[in-house]
């Protein structure tokens, strides 16, 4: 049988120990809260927190360019200017390690997503239509940044499959750097066609070949 002492005590009351008081519900609530937000963040976060691979995004054929044609930001490197997109450009693997202006993010483009690490920016398809270009967003997961990747070499987008990434048909001209000089050329989208394969087949690598 519990002793009156026992009985009579409040189960509620605050526990006092070491000249501190203690409300537990309390303490429980702040504990509870804080690893759910600790939870979430991870949640949220956890795909850019992955040690990502750096690959290029190259073309298959090197046309007119025998380092090949690397998707680009225009600017150069660390100075790129992703507010404007993306084109081609001569792919700096040749100079023994990937530039963080062409470096893409492997790991995501195995799952849809055309990530270019340094900038945390995403290949954004803003228009559905032959001849318009690609540019840089903040990688939010929208349609417009779902692409694949298939077998063939062909990057398509999935909202709209019928179009493929596509290099310019060229001339290739010349951009401000590089002995020889580097070359670009445009990025747009376009029908995929076979018959384009040179400009329409693109490979992963994370070193120069």
């Amino acid at each position: 049988m519990s002793s009156p002492e026992y009985r009579n005590r409040d189960t509620n009351a605050p526990f006092r120990g070491g000249g501190r008081s203690v409300e537990w519900p309390d303490a429980i609530s702040k504990a509870l809260i804080f690893w759910t937000a600790l939870l979430l963040i991870t949640l949220l976060f956890a795909p850019r927190l992955h040690a990502a691979t750096a690959v290029e995004v190259t073309l298959v054929h090197k046309l007119d360019e025998p380092r090949g044609f690397c998707l680009d930001i225009p600017g150069f490197q660390t100075r790129a200017k992703p507010e404007q997109g993306l084109h081609t450009h001569s792919c700096y693997s040749y100079q023994g390690k990937l530039a963080v202006d062409q470096a893409f993010d492997a790991g995501m483009i195995a799952s849809g997503t055309f990530r270019i690490i340094a900038f945390d920016r995403c290949m954004t398809a803003p228009s559905m239509a032959a001849g318009s270009q690609l540019t840089l967003d903040a990688c939010d997961g929208r349609a417009a940044q779902r692409f694949e990747h298939r077998a063939t070499g062909q990057i398509v987008t999935l909202a709209a499959p019928a179009y493929c990434v596509t290099a310019g048909a060229g001339p290739s001209r010349h951009g401000g750097g590089g002995n020889p000089v580097h070359l670009i050329r445009e990025l747009t989208l376009e029908t995929c066609d076979h018959n384009h394969d040179d400009r329409q087949r693109w490979r992963l690598r994370e070193a120069f070949d």
